[in-house]
């Protein structure tokens, strides 16, 4: 057995996230920046009050708290109403949490999580080991009969979960899942009171309703708005690596819903909000010499790029799948849209993985290898440039994820550099809510699905590749080729690290040779333009920013 190491005013919020739209006016801050890592260091003591005002471009389109995936915009705010058993940092080391230390087998098939005493849920009940097994459950299982689905990335070989006492919580699997632990830290794997769990999805769906154990409290909210969380006072539970305990010091932190990404990067500067959500990259530097706080913390996941749907022609050519590989320059996509920080592709995961390793040259830009592998497919080009076979032209839509802020200026460029190659490509941009519900992976109408997703551990990767396990078959080949079932099964199931990590090194070089998907860059999804006025703010292995250490220095 292995076992770890050990009611306040809003008036003033509401004031500014009012005053927020239509504020274009720009004043320049002559303060320290604070720092973007893992956490922004403030001047001065600590001290507790004010309130915080984060404008965010979505809040997504259900707050059913375990649907699936949950939306990057709403992690924030469950980040504050609820904990982990588990948190993991931004290089994926885990420590502990609500579970205080864990067990595991030898061939990591059970695991015995130890939880901590005197944790409730803002409505008083305990959060105990009845509670932990009710969410593990409903991460795994979902609720077909309420329409409520698993989580995506909870491990597929989950079995079971069981009480052994209030304070212990016996896991199996069906097989070795290395995975689980760290997997408890992720954005998915929320702590909700079993009331909560047993409403019917619509009432799930009122975020008044959603009782999580976090520091803060839903005050109010306001579908596609905004939502106003306040400090719970008996708060005494934060993951002991943070910097702080007992109750958060900020009072309440109002998150406001503004579309607009220089109203949201104008309100911060002009005094009249805190923090805006996704400004644009290439004024982070300037934001900087103005003396606000920038912060681009990189997550643990996928790098932003295609994962490609083989069941929609041509996309059902390797050939053709490889051309699309190579005939995007991505140091363009860097220098013309990004800034230094962002990191080039070098596998279809993070570089900051666990186990990710260097796989670019199976995908680096190469125009005339790109061209070459099209007329090997029979593409060939017409007199405007375009490429057809068959008297069908070689089209491709993309469909910018609007989770990613630059997601509709790289695509752009990409689309200008495949029909260099021969491509007809366009372009549909929707809102997220649209976009949830007509981009799917899967769909028999999208040929390129833009990932822009997080996980915690590789570990997981093999439940998004196949429908083995219900998985989610990024790439619609099914089971079809069995050398990726068998991949994605053996690091999913390995027992081993090292010899997991062998067996990841290998499933990175096979997606990448068959054209499964098209990296594009190394990703980091949470930008934050922040008033230098607020310090001590810490960012997770997701990029998620905590305000439960933050405070806020001089009042306005």
């Amino acid at each position: 057995m292995t076992t770890s190491r050990t009611a306040r005013r809003v008036p003033r919020a509401r004031r500014l996230v009012q005053a927020a739209i239509g504020i274009l006016t720009t004043v320049l801050v002559a303060t320290a920046c604070a720092g973007g890592g893992a956490q922004s260091a403030g001047s001065g003591t600590p001290r507790d009050g004010g309130d915080l005002t984060f404008l965010i471009d979505s809040l997504g389109d259900t707050w059913i708290p375990n649907n699936s995936a949950i939306s990057s915009f709403q992690g924030h705010i469950w980040g504050h109403v609820t904990d982990k058993l588990v948190y993991v940092d931004e290089n994926g080391k885990t420590s502990p949490w609500i579970a205080t230390s864990w067990d595991q087998n030898a061939d990591a098939t059970e695991f015995t999580l130890h939880l901590r005493s005197g944790v409730t849920f803002s409505d008083g009940t305990p959060l105990e080991a009845a509670a932990v097994v009710a969410n593990l459950d409903m991460w795994s299982k979902g609720d077909a009969s309420r329409g409520i689905q698993p989580i995506g990335l909870f491990p597929k070989t989950y079995k079971a979960a069981e009480v052994v006492d209030p304070a212990t919580v016996k896991v199996t699997f069906t097989s070795p899942t290395l995975g689980f632990i760290p997997t408890l830290g992720y954005h998915g794997s929320i702590l909700i009171s079993p009331k909560s769990l047993a409403l019917p999805a619509d009432q799930q769906a009122d975020l008044k309703n959603d009782i999580g154990s976090g520091p803060y409290v839903v005050e109010s909210w306001k579908d596609s708005d905004s939502v106003v969380l306040k400090k719970r006072p008996d708060y005494d539970w934060a993951p002991p690596v943070l910097s702080h305990q007992g109750p958060a010091r900020i009072d309440t932190i109002t998150y406001k819903q503004v579309s607009e990404q220089q109203v949201r990067t104008s309100s911060v500067q002009s005094g009249q909000a805190d923090v805006a959500y996704n400004p644009s990259p290439k004024e982070l530097e300037s934001f900087k010499t103005q003396g606000f706080g920038v912060a681009a913390p990189r997550y643990l996941g996928f790098v932003n790029g295609f994962a490609i749907n083989t069941k929609v022609a041509p996309f059902d050519d390797v050939k053709v799948r490889q051309a699309l590989q190579h005939g995007i320059d991505r140091q363009e996509i860097l220098n013309t849209v990004y800034t230094p920080d962002w990191l080039a592709a070098t596998s279809f995961i993070q570089s900051n993985v666990p186990g990710a390793t260097d796989h670019s040259a199976d995908f680096a830009f190469d125009a005339a290898k790109a061209e070459s592998l099209l007329d090997e497919a029979g593409w060939a080009k017409g007199p405007d440039g375009t490429r057809a076979k068959n008297g069908t032209p070689l089209a491709l839509t993309l469909y910018p994820n609007p989770y990613l802020a630059t997601s509709k200026a790289v695509d752009e460029l990409v689309a200008q550099q495949l029909r260099k190659i021969g491509f007809k490509v366009d372009l549909q941009a929707f809102d997220v809510v649209t976009y949830g519900q007509r981009i799917k992976v899967g769909s028999p109408t999208v040929p390129a699905y833009e990932i822009t997703r997080s996980f915690i551990d590789a570990g997981t990767v093999g439940g998004v590749l196949t429908d083995a396990n219900k998985g989610e078959n990024w790439f619609g080949v099914g089971q079809s080729d069995q050398k990726l079932t068998q991949l994605a099964t053996d690091v999913a199931g390995a027992s081993d690290p090292n010899a997991r990590n062998t067996q990841l090194d290998e499933l990175q070089g096979y997606v990448l040779d068959q054209g499964y998907f098209v990296p594009l860059t190394q990703i980091v999804q949470r930008l934050y333009l922040q008033s230098p006025r607020v310090h001590d703010v810490t960012y997770n292995g997701l990029a998620y920013a905590n305000y439960y250490t933050a405070w806020i220095g001089d009042q306005r």
